[in-house]
């Protein structure tokens, strides 16, 4: 039996689909391994979304094929990067032996046997119109929590990103397939659905003719044994009343808002071919905070971007201490080559950019203190994620997704599982991650 070794770069949507290339060669005969020393075979699942990521990819490609020397037979490229840069990949660097493209990931098992045959070069690059459907997978995740993909591809064709290019244009899963796989997953022991695409407020358009989320999250509410739903990268735009009271009313969807709104002034908001002025995000969070107002808010944020003057930044600079988001991630803009922003005049320096991001870093780590701190005292209910070295347990609270944001350490002489939801009284709160006492100990 070959040894398969697998290692998935990106998002989280890059990892939903290594866990469906993983089933497929867990079904087909092949034994799965960590060890890449173990392995005859090496996949990676790149990211090519920005300079940093095309570089772990990279680099991890190459520290890979050091394996080659002894066990390993072939090195497997598929993902974000092997869909863009197919030609420049197996012409500069011999070391990969295959490439498989984003809408080619279901023929990985007939290119590992090309390549287990001593077949070299392969490319197999699809058209990206390919249907997204309900696949058998192999969870990456700790198994109370998984990420559900609702759909593929983007319209948005925002000027700094190159996603529409990479994964095509934006196709909705069906209701049907997202409601069976979510069943399948609560039959598997998961607690918490996390509901990623490129835009999940725009499911549905394209195969019901209208946006369909809150119907879906209805219908996802329905399942016995489910308890938490997360709704992942909500464009501004397209948040509408209907959607808040959904989120509002439920006792199963957190609130939680995932908002890339990527700046707030108007000037570059346009320049980044947002759909949004920076007057519709100010309502929209005001809206959010008085119907929900234990709402969390999380957004990232582009510093540096083409034509951003001291008087835009310090703009965004005002808006984030003025408005104190719970959760904000920060980068600097990446000039990627086949963007509309790529090609923009008023570049700015780097090192401009790397003051700005350190900046606003420093704003937010005070304004995300200061929000710990408020939670001293309250009890929450957390989801348990496991135990450290310390022989603490941490978790989550409904404030914060897994990878991404904070967790809550936990001092208890109680034995807790992967899945347990504990009530936790937060005792003590550090810039980006809290303590607490299970809230019946607390009391002693």
């Amino acid at each position: 039996m070959y040894s398969i070794g697998f290692i998935s770069l990106g998002c989280d949507k890059n990892r939903v689909d290594s866990e469906i290339m993983l089933a497929k060669l867990s079904k087909n005969g092949y034994n799965i391994t960590n060890k890449a020393e173990e392995a005859d075979v090496i996949i990676i699942n790149t990211c090519g979304f920005i300079e940093s990521a095309k570089l772990e990819s990279i680099e991890t490609i190459l520290e890979m094929a050091k394996n080659k020397e002894n066990r390993c037979k072939s090195i497997i490229v598929t993902g974000c990067m092997a869909q863009r840069y197919k030609e420049e990949l197996i012409k500069e660097m011999p070391e990969i032996d295959a490439i498989v493209g984003v809408g080619s990931y279901k023929d990985i098992c007939n290119v590992v046997e090309e390549t287990l045959k001593g077949n070299k070069g392969i490319v197999r690059i699809y058209p990206l119109d390919f249907k997204i459907e309900q696949e058998e997978r192999m969870l990456t995740t700790p198994n109370h929590y998984a990420y559900l993909k609702i759909a593929e591809g983007c319209n948005n064709n925002c000027s700094y990103c190159i996603i529409p290019k990479i994964r095509g244009r934006y196709r909705s899963k069906n209701m049907n397939d997202i409601i069976n796989e979510a069943k399948d997953l609560v039959k598997k022991g998961v607690k918490e659905i996390i509901l990623v695409a490129q835009d999940t407020t725009m499911y549905g358009i394209d195969i019901y003719g209208k946006r369909m989320l809150s119907e879906l999250l209805h219908e996802l509410e329905k399942i016995e044994g489910l308890h938490w739903i997360r709704v992942m990268y909500c464009y501004p735009e397209q948040i509408n009343e209907e959607l808040i009271n959904t989120i509002k009313e439920s006792n199963k969807i957190l609130h939680y808002f995932d908002i890339p709104i990527q700046h707030i002034s108007d000037k570059i908001l346009k320049k980044m071919n947002r759909r949004t002025t920076k007057q519709q995000i100010l309502s929209l969070i005001k809206n959010i905070r008085n119907k929900i107002p234990d709402a969390i808010i999380r957004t990232s944020i582009i510093v540096g971007f083409p034509g951003e003057s001291d008087k835009d930044f310090e703009e965004l600079k005002a808006f984030l201490y003025e408005y104190k988001l719970e959760r904000v991630g920060i980068f600097t803009y990446s000039p990627e080559e086949g963007t509309e922003a790529f090609h923009m005049k008023e570049q700015v320096d780097e090192k401009i950019k790397k003051i700005r991001l350190d900046i606003l870093m420093k704003q937010q780590a005070k304004i995300s203190f200061a929000k710990n701190k408020q939670m001293v005292g309250k009890t929450f209910d957390v989801i348990i994620d496991g135990l450290n070295n310390k022989g603490l347990y941490y978790g989550r609270t409904y404030a914060d997704a897994p990878e991404v944001d904070q967790n809550v350490f936990i001092k208890t002489s109680k034995k807790l599982k992967n899945g347990d939801f504990v009530k936790v009284k937060i005792i003590e709160a550090y810039t980006y991650d809290l303590i607490g006492e299970i809230e019946d100990e607390s009391s002693k």
